[in-house]
């Protein structure tokens, strides 16, 4: 006994009466190569289209039996016996089919590579949406990111005074100004930005982030939710600039991580602001009073948890060409 199986339409009736095992000879390849050049001239499988056809195993009886004898029939009128008339020779018929193969081939090949690209595309943008565009490329490249340092960089930290017991019946806020600098990380309402990395921009880290954090304020203080109008929603963010190191933790699914004390201090800021106000170290004032833009009041000398006393300021506004000779706004 064997099993029925669909390849064996292409064996010849004195090999299949006594498969297993495999025989082999001249006559038998003739006859299989036939039922190839029929599969390509009525572009369909072998006996299907028999109108005494019913099954595989019936077929493969019919065959073995050999009285009478079982062969596929070519169809008159069909589109072989149409391109043979046309043509009047067998091989341009089959030389024309296969020129429409090889093209139809090429034309799924294209398609299958536009496809790949397409989705090789999304995956970069999604890489692209986790890890800063330098980085992402080079791992894209195969290359390794090295941890470095950075001599200089502005971390915001920010926090949704009251978050815990809003967030069941309120949904996620959404910030749409972050542009220049890169979004390190989001736990909860708690937001991590950072900016001076991985591409160095001088001092200019500070005023990204410093106008960042003004533009969120005015954000917050114009959001309405939509099912609690009556509540206002409050913000708590703080900065601090300083020297970090940055590099990539993980292989399945790699994050871009910062490490050192100007992280850690940037979230004390946060932690020990107020709510509604932008609590900045006195690092980021010195950098920030070089740009002679930004209105910048003293909080004072506060004890900050694993730092001690230190003296922070509150950032107040930016004055522009557009604001100039407007009332700012107070502190709240």
């Amino acid at each position: 006994m064997y099993v029925s199986l669909p390849e064996l339409l292409w064996m010849a009736p004195e090999h299949l009466r006594v498969y297993p095992p495999r025989q082999i000879s001249q006559s038998g390849d003739v006859y299989s190569f036939a039922i190839i050049l029929y599969e390509m001239c009525t572009r369909t499988e072998p006996y299907t289209d028999e109108t005494w056809y019913q099954s595989l195993d019936d077929t493969l009886r019919r065959i073995k039996r050999g009285s009478p004898c079982v062969r596929p029939t070519l169809k008159e009128g069909g589109p072989f016996a149409q391109d043979a008339s046309a043509s009047h020779n067998v091989m341009d018929v089959l030389l024309r089919r296969m020129e429409q193969y090889a093209n139809n081939l090429e034309g799924l090949v294209e398609a299958k590579t536009q496809a790949f690209l397409d989705e090789k595309r999304r995956s970069e943008e999604l890489l692209y949406q986790v890890l800063p565009r330098s980085v992402a490329n080079q791992l894209l490249t195969g290359k390794s990111v090295n941890p470095e340092a950075f001599d200089s960089v502005t971390v915001y930290f920010s926090d949704i005074v009251g978050f815990t017991s809003m967030s069941a019946v309120s949904t996620a806020f959404q910030e749409s100004v972050v542009r220049a600098p890169f979004r390190v990380e989001t736990i909860g309402d708690a937001y991590m930005v950072v900016s001076g990395l991985p591409e160095r921009n001088g001092i200019e880290h500070v005023r990204q982030i410093a106008r960042m954090s003004l533009t969120i304020l005015r954000n917050v203080r114009q959001f309405v939710i939509s099912h609690m109008p009556q509540t206002s929603l409050k913000a708590r963010i703080g900065l601090h600039s300083g020297p970090v190191c940055a590099g990539v933790v993980g292989r399945k699914m790699p994050r871009y991580c910062l490490f050192g004390d100007t992280v850690n201090t940037a979230s004390r800021m946060e932690s020990s602001g107020e709510a509604m106000k932008i609590q900045i170290s006195d690092e980021t004032r010195t950098l920030l009073k070089t740009f002679e833009t930004f209105v910048i009041t003293k909080r004072g000398i506060i004890e900050v948890k694993g730092k001690g006393s230190m003296t922070t300021y509150w950032l107040i506004d930016e004055i522009t060409t557009q604001n100039d000779g407007l009332d700012l706004p107070m502190p709240i």
